[in-house]
């Protein structure tokens, strides 16, 4: 296919936020600079909203420097559900019809999309709509179709596994009887909560049981794990996924929580780790404590694992491929060629095939007993960490561009 006319882009992130954004963006801008004499790049700020209401701006090459490694997104983000964008908003605008409108007022060539499952969604209606879109994955949770593993994801492993290397080293440290259960996100999928095993790496005991949402969960059976922990030894940690449920499909959480719901329709379901922590109160009577490590999993910087931030790069780049082979309504995917030596390609998918999917943890990732996670597990997730990244400190240098800058 001959090379298409490529001008101008627009790019937006929606969604969740994470580490690797920045970079996949960054990726995306250099690849095309380098094919493209006087490219001209629109960002639409906090998501589709910038698209809906006509909020962007250009951007230049002053833009990207020093991004390489920042946290969290320049463009800024928004979570808009798809079930509401053929809704019109309170004033009567037809929400579909107005991105159409910005996106050829701005006389755009493409439109460059990261996001993760509901974001997709809309790239796919805004394909079928006629819109050239290229899509990039992202999310922490690692829940998409297609792709071995998505931008921000490894980071965000090497967070949990370091927090869990640590928490593991205090815990123990007392002679007292303690539980400590740590909640990671995951609704729909546990690869965060899996992650907690690399704090095992180099002999370390790390987690004493790993409890993912594909398993059903009883708290029966909970609680009897701990007991028989707590008689061979002191301290027990604990991980679990914030969407854990029980045998009906019902979140644990759900004991605490109210009937309210988000603007997706889905219950809040934060405080899973809250409730096993009183269970554990009430029925064993030891010292108890839930963490929470909610935002601070997704965007931590000084955290950031080089193979994922360099990866994120080399799709992004991809992506730029895809735009100027005229390619639309496809994104770009990792594809795991090899754990041993580590080594990926990437590869355009259709969005439509990959929109309405969840990946799940495969049955094998995890233990007979659904409390702890297999050697498969490890062997996928270690080669997502390897490698460190050259950050500034936050503090010191607070309201200046993070990261190293790449030319």
């Amino acid at each position: 296919m001959e090379d298409a006319m490529i001008k101008r882009i627009g790019l937006l992130t929606s969604g969740g936020d994470c580490q690797a954004l920045n970079a996949t963006m960054r990726g995306v801008v250099k690849g095309l600079s380098n094919s493209v004499e006087n490219l001209e790049v629109y960002g639409f700020d906090d998501g589709y909203k910038g698209l809906i209401y006509g909020k962007y701006r250009m951007l230049t090459a002053k833009d990207f420097s020093g991004i390489l490694t920042q946290g969290g997104t320049i463009l800024g983000t928004s979570r808009q559900p798809f079930k509401l964008m053929r809704v019109p908003d309170e004033k009567g605008l037809d929400k579909v019809e107005a991105m159409k409108q910005t996106y050829y007022k701005l006389c755009l060539d493409c439109l460059v999309i990261l996001g993760g499952n509901g974001t997709q969604k809309t790239a796919n209606l805004l394909r079928e709509e006629g819109l050239n879109i290229i899509h990039l994955p992202k999310t922490i949770d690692n829940d998409l179709c297609g792709t071995d593993h998505c931008p921000g994801f490894g980071s965000a492993a090497k967070y949990i596994g370091t927090t869990f290397a640590e928490l593991e080293r205090d815990c123990h440290v007392y002679a007292t009887k303690a539980v400590t259960i740590v909640e990671v996100m995951g609704r729909d999928a546990g690869w965060l909560t899996a992650a907690s095993c690399l704090a095992r790496a180099n002999g370390a005991k790390g987690p004493d049981f790993i409890y993912l949402c594909e398993v059903p969960f009883s708290i029966d059976t909970f609680l009897k794990d701990v007991k028989a922990k707590l008689e061979k030894q002191d301290a027990v940690i604990i991980a679990v996924s914030e969407g854990v449920k029980n045998k009906d499909g019902r979140y644990i959480s759900e004991e605490v929580q109210s009937s309210a719901v988000d603007s997706f329709g889905h219950s809040y379901i934060a405080g899973a780790a809250k409730v096993l922590e009183d269970a554990v109160r009430n029925e064993i009577g030891c010292k108890v404590r839930s963490i929470e490590l909610n935002l601070m999993q997704r965007c931590a910087a000084h955290l950031a694992s080089a193979t994922d931030i360099q990866e994120s790069r080399m799709l992004g780049k991809t992506a730029c491929q895809y735009a100027l082979e005229g390619a639309t309504g496809m994104m770009a995917a990792v594809i795991r060629t090899s754990d041993k030596p580590y080594a990926t390609e990437f590869k355009a998918l259709p969005v439509c095939d990959i929109a309405n999917a969840i990946k799940s943890v495969p049955a094998d990732y995890i233990n007979d007993a659904g409390n702890d996670v297999t050697e498969k597990m490890v062997d996928y997730l270690t080669p997502l960490i390897q490698g460190e990244m050259n950050t500034v400190s936050r503090l010191a240098f607070a309201g200046r561009p993070q990261g190293n800058r790449v030319d």
